[in-house]
């Protein structure tokens, strides 16, 4: 079941005796949980009826004896498992293998909301106890995997997420947040919480917004650099490196070199896909926006096959001096400056 169904069930008053959630992105997980431990009961009734117990403090035998349980002066309890990837023999091994809580979830009390809170990984639904227990979940609640966004995608979701909460932004503002806060979505979400203050509902999420309130220069940034090295403009490019070389806490080497290094080889395999005559594939090949699309383009013009060639060695010589290989006094400011040289001569 998609997260915006989950959430409007809920809104609706409306709570499954199953929450099983699990997967490698701990975000929807938490707003799941987090939305019935704040709502699913009243104040009053919280005290009595809701229990929280941490992986690695219980076990399955206690999981279903809480679960079990009739609420006190209330319509329903609530039962939420951190952590509960840490609980041992949540689901245990082997083919034969006798579970406890499949039983439970085959049969759950109907008065019981109980959540598993399963982060940063998933049970083996290849495996039968598995498939029973992600079968059983789903026929009588909610068995919901929570997936890492791909770096690909993060500007379309931070685009998303920022309109589901009642403001707008554009797909270029959306790719600076995303090239530097990287994909944790928590911390994504935690940065736009801030620049909501300033904003009325309804309002624009801007370049200026995020300068002043996260910090992300809008002229001294990753993309700003790769669209300077687009366009061959040297000075702007020299501009920002200059910058970066004076903030390196912001702007490590390493992440630099990272960033220019899948920079270039979409442009390396754009040539390639257009030799082939698959220029059309290009978008879901590069695995980019459609909108910076056209900058890969330019850059595909602009950079020889014998120039990128060149600079991936430039890049890679600067990684390992970077880490000492082959420099003894070089600093990381003067890397970047060197690195830049190279790659717009």
């Amino acid at each position: 079941m998609p997260i915006r169904n989950i959430l409007a069930e809920m809104r609706a008053g409306n709570y499954k005796p199953i929450y099983f959630l699990q997967g490698e992105e701990p975000f929807y997980i938490d707003r799941i949980s987090d939305y019935i431990a704040e709502h699913a009961l009243t104040e009053d009734e919280k005290s009595f009826n809701q229990t929280v117990l941490y992986g690695l403090d219980t076990d399955v035998a206690t999981i279903v004896s809480e679960a079990k349980r009739f609420p006190m002066m209330a319509q329903r309890q609530v039962v939420i498992i951190k952590e509960a990837q840490r609980v041992k023999n949540l689901v245990p091994s082997g083919e034969d293998a006798k579970s406890e809580l499949l039983s439970y979830l085959e049969n759950p009390q109907p008065s019981t909301v109980l959540v598993f809170c399963h982060k940063y990984k998933k049970i083996d639904t290849r495996k039968k106890i598995g498939k029973a227990i992600k079968a059983a979940a789903e026929k009588h609640g909610v068995f919901f995997t929570s997936d890492k966004i791909k770096d690909w995608n993060l500007s379309g979701w931070i685009t998303e997420h920022v309109q589901s909460l009642g403001y707008h932004i554009d797909p270029r503002t959306a790719n600076i947040l995303s090239e530097y806060l990287g994909n944790d979505l928590g911390k994504i979400d935690n940065e736009l919480s801030k620049l909501f203050i300033d904003l009325e509902p309804g309002g624009h999420i801007t370049p200026e917004l995020i300068e002043r309130n996260i910090g992300i220069s809008k002229d001294y940034n990753v993309f700003e650099l790769q669209n300077a090295i687009l366009h061959r403009d040297v000075n702007k490019a020299n501009r920002i490196i200059i910058h970066f070389a004076h903030n390196q806490k912001e702007h490590p080497i390493q992440m630099l070199v990272s960033t220019l290094h899948g920079f270039f080889y979409r442009i390396m395999l754009l040539q390639y896909l257009q030799k082939r005559n698959r220029a059309n594939e290009a978008a879901s090949v590069l695995r980019v926006p459609p909108f910076i699309l056209k900058d890969y383009q330019m850059g595909a013009r602009n950079f020889s096959d014998k120039k990128l060639r060149s600079i991936f060695r430039y890049l890679r010589e600067t990684d390992n001096k970077s880490k000492g290989i082959d420099n003894v006094s070089t600093d990381a400011g003067d890397l970047m400056k060197e690195l830049m040289f190279k790659v717009l001569h």
